[in-house]
């Protein structure tokens, strides 16, 4: 199972967009956002990628609180199951416990892949190139045994975006 990860896009739908693609182009089924989408458009990306998506409130997403009902966004920290593997999703690094498999969030703007007493920490660094001239995001690939965790990134003045790989025992 393939699931692409994303946080913090703020105004940026043009990269938004871009990483959704790429996301797909390497066969992802499920798309998760870790916060700080700010605006509607990076919304609907999520939901016209015809792939499952989940994404949380950021700080920065007040004005989006009454779209909730037209997308899948949910208040932090939301727990979810894909097949037998269980996540927490959330922007704001405070609930960092180890009470789910994979525990998904942003807000740092910083990439960050650890595993730590049996659950994997991900945080996918930034789609907006805010804090860094570059647009970020994850493909985390569970196998049975294994997550492979590859961390995307393209600088703005480069064409391509260059992957890192890591593997963890499950």
């Amino acid at each position: 199972m393939k699931i692409g990860i994303l946080s913090d896009s703020h105004y940026k739908s043009d990269y938004t967009q871009e990483v959704i693609e790429l996301l797909k182009d390497n066969s992802c089924e499920y798309l998760v956002h870790a916060g700080d989408l700010c605006i509607e458009k990076n919304l609907e990306l999520l939901k016209e990628s015809g792939l499952t998506y989940v994404s949380v409130f950021g700080n920065n997403d007040m004005s989006l609180i009454p779209l909730s009902n037209k997308y899948n966004i949910k208040q932090e920290p939301y727990h979810f199951k894909i097949k037998d593997t269980t996540f927490k999703l959330m922007h704001l690094p405070y609930y960092m416990n180890a009470d789910s498999d994979v525990i998904i969030f942003g807000h740092t703007h910083m990439f960050e892949c650890e595993l730590k007493a049996n659950t994997l920490f991900i945080n996918p660094g930034e789609v907006c190139a805010r804090e860094k001239p570059s647009i970020e995001c994850v493909m985390l690939e569970i196998k049975e045994n294994e997550y492979i965790i590859n961390f995307y990134s393209r600088e703005l003045t480069k064409k391509d975006f260059k992957k890192i790989e890591r593997r963890y025992e499950r």
